[in-house]
């Protein structure tokens, strides 16, 4: 992170969202319009979020209740609808709007709150340049990107190409899933229930069978939600790799190699998953997480995982090393 890299001591959430109301139009192209208040209530089009506007959108409210749930800083993000991804090429604008307001917000929190940025993940010069710009502001460690576009993920081509620009500018990556729609997930919220887990477990997949992860030690890249199903599917991608070539082409190294040199969080919902991710990713990359403000957020995440085995010095430590900020002295 850029300036000093001073925040508050004390266990970092990594995944938090924040927008100022006058993003709240979203970027263009967004197929469901822009998110709105009504009667102090957020909402996306015509449904609503269940949460108030002022926990997603005032600076103020964010720094309270990242004091009240007992965590030392809090890293926000835009929420996924913020993506550039339906019309990136009409987007740039709105990139470096928020990006602008991120770095002014996140520097007026005596060091509560971190930022991670919005950047296009369909061109990589269009990547660099907000990406180098992101490099010179205070209080900003990286950028939040969505796990798939137009049916690609980071194995291949351009999103593999932006995967590259952060490991070399020294930005972290946090991979948030969008929600993406599905006919067979209209109902009951299994867009979210199973969509957002599927989501980002297709872009785990897809950084570990391709070589991502040899290619690019350097690169500092977080799953949200536990991995989604990864760790669950672990077992079954290393027998694929052992079995079939047509698997392991791409990859030198078993998946459980590489899987223990990505970072996770730890918005689970359930211990028993709790305890799968951790015995399965490195004790040093998992990741306090909240997904504050939604309602599918880890509620008292730091009480979620202090009552589970996990110690506060240790996620405090993770969490700088993701971000990039040195421990104090």
């Amino acid at each position: 992170m850029s300036a000093t890299g001073r925040i508050r001591a004390g266990i970092i959430d990594v995944h938090a969202h924040w927008l100022p109301r006058e993003l709240l139009s979203l970027p263009p192209g967004f197929p469901l319009g822009g998110m709105n208040d009504r009667d102090g209530e957020l909402y996306l089009g015509d449904s609503p979020l269940f949460f108030p506007t002022t926990a997603m959108t005032d600076i103020e409210a964010v720094i309270a209740d990242t004091l009240k749930a007992g965590l030392g800083a809090r890293v926000v993000s835009a929420p996924p609808f913020a993506f550039p991804v339906f019309a990136p090429g009409d987007a740039d604008e709105y990139v470096a709007a928020y990006n602008d307001q991120l770095a002014e917000a996140v520097g007026s929190s005596d060091g509560t709150l971190v930022g991670l940025g919005l950047v296009r993940v369909d061109d990589v010069h269009a990547a660099r340049q907000e990406m180098t710009r992101l490099k010179s502001m205070a209080g900003i460690a990286g950028v939040a990107v969505p796990p798939l576009r137009q049916g690609q993920s980071y194995g291949t081509g351009t999103m593999r190409e932006v995967l590259a620009v952060a490991a070399e500018t020294g930005l972290a990556v946090l991979v948030h899933p969008m929600q993406l729609p599905r006919p067979e997930w209209e109902d009951h919220y299994l867009v979210n229930l199973i969509g957002n887990p599927v989501e980002t477990t297709t872009a785990v997949a897809s950084v570990l069978l391709t070589g991502v992860v040899e290619e690019l030690p350097g690169l500092r890249i977080c799953f949200v939600h536990g991995g989604g199903c990864a760790p669950a599917l672990l077992g079954r991608w290393g027998h694929g790799w052992r079995s079939r070539a047509d698997v392991r082409h791409g990859s030198g190294r078993p998946p459980a190699d590489s899987f223990a040199k990505l970072y996770f969080d730890t918005v689970t919902h359930d211990p028993e998953v709790l305890r799968l991710l951790s015995a399965h990713a490195a004790p040093d990359r998992i990741l306090c997480g909240s997904d504050y403000p939604f309602d599918m957020a880890q509620p008292e995440p730091v009480r979620y995982l202090l009552d589970h085995g996990l110690d506060a010095k240790t996620l405090e430590t993770n969490g700088r090393a993701f971000l990039g900020i040195p421990n104090p002295d």
